[in-house]
């Protein structure tokens, strides 16, 4: 990311250091070397202080006078001269005594009654640069201090060249550290931005893993609560919102269902009706004497009698759908494993009709749906597979999944379904073969269910006609897997 907390932090922290090392350098260069002849005149005052003390107390030339001075003056590598009156050395401390006395002589002629006088110097002897100070004590004791200012110029060079090197090594060994402090600290905020994303496509099964009790861990926790807030949210509002789409069409169509309700009724009502008591007056009459006659007379009854229960249940489920009479629920479920369930109770039917069925059940598939609105649809649609199979005797399952939803076919081998019986297969009651439905017992109502059904989640339905067969096939809302 070109603005992330990482690279952020990381310029902050170098710009901030970058500036402390120019400001070093800044102040190396204008008052390093004050404060370097600082120090030293400060050094050599207090060596002043101590001989003065020691003159007033009389001290000077003792053990103790001259053990003290020689520390002094290692210490604060000072060189110190010290003469009387009358011209005798008391102490030195320096390596040629010959040219200090020069130096000592010629202050003492330009000034020889003062107590302390500081300059600056530079040997011609050596080039070399002194900071001096001489004067007497008092009395008849006369002193000369000298200590070398190195080349104060090169000295800040030196530290200016040395603190650079220490700063970009710190820099390059701060780098790392930042590097791998701020990949810990955003490693959960990553973690959330991750999540978020999900979120943003419906997808709630991320969830954050608390980890301590710091502000990203109580924000994940806020993260989760938000994720299962908006997931029932969710599911409220497409249920709203699937009513609402049904309500406006609803009112339209409800006076002529209902005149086609009755009209359906009574022609489908009219064939088994007129059966039954046909053959129950047969055998009131005893048309036939026989045992054999009578029972296959209440067969036949008992036949048209459970078809026209069945017929009665089936209108009763279209006409909840239809007139919205339940309430269309969205839940996330396992489309694969309904499917897989459905196929496992027709085991047995189809090794009776030698069927082959195929269905890849590898991969997991997720919708968004009423479950067992969902089940009826591919119910009937497999149960219409059965009925009609012949040719190959094969029946094969796929599920496409597209951009936001599934498509389930189902694909039977057989005769294809004539092109002008096509758009006429939803309605109610319609056949395409009277007889052959006649013979499994149909009411030309499962495929109205299928469409009330998918028409209540305002999603489409369909059928095919290959050369070897025909596919039914419809569309859920497809949910993300959990990752």
């Amino acid at each position: 990311m070109r603005y992330s907390i990482k690279r952020q932090i990381a310029v902050v922290f170098i710009g901030v250091f970058a500036s402390a090392m120019s400001v070093c350098l800044i102040i190396n260069t204008l008052f390093l070397e004050e404060y370097y002849k600082s120090n030293k005149r400060q050094t050599l005052l207090g060596l002043y202080g101590y001989l003065k003390e020691s003159a007033v107390a009389g001290t000077i030339g003792s053990d103790q006078f001259y053990t003290e001075v020689q520390r002094i003056c290692e210490k604060g590598n000072v060189e110190l001269f010290i003469m009387n009156s009358s011209h005798e050395i008391i102490f030195a401390s320096m390596g040629n005594l010959e040219a200090f006395q020069n130096v000592f002589f010629n202050y003492l002629l330009k000034d020889k009654n003062s107590q302390q006088i500081i300059r600056e110097s530079i040997d011609p002897a050596n080039n070399s640069e002194y900071m001096d100070m001489w004067g007497n004590l008092g009395n008849e004791y006369f002193y000369l201090m000298r200590t070398a200012v190195e080349s104060i110029r090169e000295s800040v060079v030196i530290s200016n060249r040395f603190l650079i090197y220490v700063g970009f090594a710190t820099v390059l060994v701060s780098c790392v550290l930042v590097s791998l402090i701020t990949k810990k600290l955003t490693k959960p905020l990553k973690n959330l931005v991750y999540i978020s994303d999900r979120m943003i496509h419906l997808d709630f099964d991320a969830k954050y893993t608390r980890t301590g009790d710091n502000e990203f861990d109580l924000l994940g926790e806020r993260m989760n609560l938000l994720s299962e807030t908006l997931e029932a949210t969710i599911s409220e509002l497409k249920t709203a919102n699937n009513e609402l789409l049904k309500d406006i069409e609803r009112k339209e169509e409800i006076d002529s269902m209902r005149q086609e309700f009755l009209s359906n009724v009574s022609h489908e009502l009219k064939t088994p009706i007129a059966l039954i008591q046909g053959y129950a007056e047969g055998l009131k009459e005893c048309v036939q004497d026989d045992e054999e006659s009578r029972d296959f007379y209440c067969d036949v009854i008992m036949d048209e009698a459970h078809k026209m229960n069945q017929l009665v249940k089936n209108l009763l489920t279209l006409n909840q759908l239809e007139f919205g009479n339940e309430v269309v629920s969205f839940e996330r479920f396992d489309l694969t494993s309904l499917i897989r369930n459905i196929l496992n109770s027709t085991k047995i039917l189809a090794g009776e009709r030698t069927v082959t069925v195929n269905f890849d059940d590898s991969r997991e598939i997720y919708a968004w749906a009423d479950e067992f609105k969902i089940e009826e649809v591919v119910t009937n649609y497999i149960s219409n597979a059965f009925h009609y199979v012949s040719g190959e005797n094969i029946i094969e399952i796929s599920m496409l999944e597209k951009e936001d939803t599934v498509r389930v076919t189902v694909f039977n081998s057989g005769e294809p379904i004539p092109e002008e019986d096509l758009d006429k297969i939803w309605i109610k009651f319609y056949k395409v073969d009277k007889s052959r439905t006649r013979e499994y017992g149909g009411s030309g109502i499962g495929l109205s269910i299928v469409k009330a059904i998918m028409d209540s989640y305002n999603r489409p339905c369909g059928v095919e006609n290959y050369e070897n067969g025909v596919a039914f096939w419809f569309e859920v809302e497809k949910a993300r897997l959990a990752e």
